[in-house]
This record gives C-alpha cells, structure tokens and sequence, in this order.
C-alpha cells in the first residue's frame, strides 16, 4: 500500500466533507444568518412584543387629548307611568373632558412607555444576538462532523486495507490470528463511529433548520474548516461591553424605575380637569315645566382633586420605588463587572484555541510520518501488523483533534465577538 496516496485521497476527501445529492441546497453562514432573522419564532415574538409596546406608547400619548363621549337612548312607558313621563322618550348626550394638570403623570406616563418601547427593540437584539450565535455553533459544529464523516471513512478504509494484508500473511503462516483480531475489532468501532457520526449530522442539520424556521433538512453546508486561525488582539473590554444590549436593557430599566418615582410622585399632587355635558331630550311634553317637546341643555364643571392626607400611604410607595432605583442600579454595575469577564474569558479561550490548532497540526504530521515509516517497514516485513494498527490509531486521533481545534476556534471566535458587543 502506498501511504502517500492514501492521505492524498483523505485530504481531498476531508476538503469535500462529504459528498451530497445533486438536489440538496447548500447554504453559506451569511445565508443562514439571514434565513434566521426572517423565520426565527423567537424573533417574531421579539417583534411582536414591540408591536405591543408600540400601541401601548400611543395609548399614553392619546391620554393627554380631551376626551368625547356621547349616548343615545330611547325609553317607552306604559301606565300610570305615563301620567309623569312621556309614552315614548329619546335623549341624547355629549360629554367633553380635557385634564388640564395632574401632577406631571400624564407626561411621565407617556415617557415611560416610550422607554418601554425602546427596551423591546433592545431585547429584539440581544434574542438576535443569541439566535444567530446559536445558529452559527451549529454551522460549524455540523463541518465538524461532516470532517468527522470523511475522516472515519478514510480510517476505516486503512483498517480494511491492514486487515487485507494481514489476512494474507496470516493464510500464508507469517502472523498470529491476535494481530488480525485486533485489527477487526479496531474496524468494528470505526464502523461503529462512523453511524454516530452520521446520526449527529442529522441531529445538528435538524437544530439548524429548526433556527431556520424550516422543517426540511435536505440541505448540505456550503464551507469547510479553513480560513485564519491566528491570535487576536485584545480590545477595550470596558468600552465594547456598552454595545451589550444587555447594559442598554439594565440602564433604560434605571430610567423606567426613575420614571415610575415621578408617576408615584404625582399622585401627591392635585388633578385638574375641565368638562362640558351638553343634552337634549324629545317626547311629547318632555318639558313638564313648560309644557314643550323638546328640552336640551349644557353643563360646564371644573374639578379639582387634591390628595389631603393617607396616612403616609403615598409617601411610602415613592420610598419604596426609590429603593427600587437603587437595587436596579446596583444590578446594572454588577452586570457590568461580569460582562467584563465574560468578554476577558471569551478572548482567552479564543487564543487557547490557536495554542490547541498549533499543538494539533505538529501531532498530525507527525502521526502522518509515523504512520508512513510504520507502513513502510511492515511492508518490508520489519515490524508486524500490530505498529500499524498503533500508528493508524495515533493517525485517526491527530485528525479529529485539529477538526476538534478548528471548530473551536471558529466557535469561540463568534462567542468572543458577541461578548465584546461587534456580533
């Protein structure tokens, strides 16, 4: 056998992944992101959660406009009610009423919904931000596997090609069955390996699709693991996590709590609203004073409610939202503190990973040489077929540990990203 050919045939398989049906449709990560943003149920729920605060802001605003309500009746009496009413009655009514102060609640109302608003549309973002990551590790873990796919196929092809040259010197008396056995035992897990391998590929195409938004998994992934591994630099941690979401979330809820102390504020304060109630009635001699058909009126009023005393029930409730602000506050500074080292961790395991890639393409070429100077000298009748199987076994790991590495790196670097706030 000739090794050289046999890993020139894994590197062009390993470059495929895997060979797919001609109808599968092959998606790109940038496809997926934005096959994601469209279909996501989590994001339509984002979406429709701003709809929501949306209409609630135009309530709010809608508060501080007068009001108009108006009534229409009709009434029909029978005897002896007729000797004070009217047989038939219709009346009608139309009812004016504009707040003219009421403590500032009306505007801190409308703010805190706007504010409302403007977390939602923030909360959209961080989902996106977790959906789309979500996504993105399972690209990558699905290459993994594909990797994984073609590198068990090309181990298993050694193990059966050891196994044929061993069957030879064991029919022709040079070896003992125990160095065929355990060759065939070797194949059996590899086998073995190569259907979980498969089931994974279907489990992490179906989580996919379901991020997708799409039931169908006929698909294949259009990349492989290549591309820059190299170390990144370290940024200003402290300034790049105010692009969180997550801080823009915990400082509007501050500005909500400070809201809802001015609302509580409010109702110590006096309310003042002005109305006007205009109506008419018709029916025969629905006027008893005057005898006429036809009565109608206006009433005009100005009301002014002042809070005068609840035994401190007000002033407590303001205390209590007060400690309130503070609490939140506090949560904010200490989201900050672990948003920090989050972001610190995310950059050290990125750099990690290029270590690990570095230490694993050293162990690859030498499982390769090991494994070409093992088959070399089997060939030549100098070691038994039992240094092969070592070396092929040394050979099979190396490779899925650089699959390993690089899917890490590729995964730690989107995680890393997002820590900072550039995701």
């Amino acid at each position: 056998m000739n090794i050289k050919k046999v890993l020139l045939v894994f590197l062009i398989v390993s470059g495929q992944a895997v060979t797919v049906k001609a109808q599968e449709r092959k998606l790109g990560l940038e496809e997926i992101k934005s096959l994601v943003i469209q279909n996501n149920k989590k994001l339509k729920k984002a979406q429709n959660n701003i709809e929501s605060a949306l209409a609630a802001k135009a309530a709010a605003e809608a508060s501080n406009k007068p009001t108009l309500e108006g009534s229409v009746t009709g009434t029909y009496f029978t005897e002896p009610l007729t000797a004070f009413f009217p047989e038939v009655m219709g009346n009608t009514s139309l009812s004016v009423t504009q707040v003219l102060y009421a403590g500032g609640k009306i505007k801190n109302a409308t703010a805190l919904k706007s504010v409302l608003v403007d977390i939602q549309k923030d909360q959209k973002n961080l989902t996106e931000d977790e959906v789309l990551l979500k996504a993105e590790k399972t690209y990558w873990q699905i290459i993994n596997v594909k990797n994984k796919v073609a590198l068990a196929k090309e181990y298993i092809r050694l193990l059966s090609s050891l196994r044929k040259d061993l069957k030879n010197v064991y029919d022709a008396g040079l070896t003992y069955k125990n160095d065929l056995l355990k060759v065939e035992v070797q194949l059996n897990e590899a086998e073995l390996n190569l259907t979980k391998a498969n089931d994974g590929l279907t489990l992490a195409k179906l989580s996919l699709a379901q991020l997708i938004g799409s039931t169908d998994t006929d698909f294949d992934i259009d990349n492989t693991l290549d591309g820059n591994f190299g170390l990144v630099g370290q940024t200003d941690i402290k300034n790049s996590i105010t692009k969180r979401p997550e801080i823009s979330i915990l400082s509007k809820s501050v500005t909500v709590n400070e809201i809802q102390e001015k609302l509580l504020e409010g109702d110590r304060k006096p309310t003042v609203a002005l109305s006007g109630y205009g109506f008419a009635g018709l029916g025969k001699h629905v006027d008893p004073v005057n005898g006429k058909d036809l009565v109608k009126g206006f009433v005009g009023m100005l009301s002014v409610n002042i809070p005068i005393y609840d035994w401190g029930a007000r002033k407590q409730k303001a205390k209590e939202q007060y400690y309130k602000t503070q609490a939140q506050k506090e949560e904010l500074e200490e989201t900050k503190e672990m948003l920090e080292l989050e972001a610190q961790s995310a950059w050290l395991s990125l750099n990690q990973s290029v270590k690990k890639i570095e230490l694993a393409e050293k162990s690859k070429k030498q499982a390769e040489e090991n494994l070409r100077l093992n088959q070399d000298r089997f060939d030549a009748g100098t070691v038994i077929g039992e240094e092969v199987l070592k070396a092929q076994v040394l050979w099979q790991q190396a490779n899925t540990d650089i699959i390993d590495a690089q899917t890490e790196y590729k995964i730690n670097e989107a995680a890393y990203k997002k820590a900072i706030g550039e995701y």
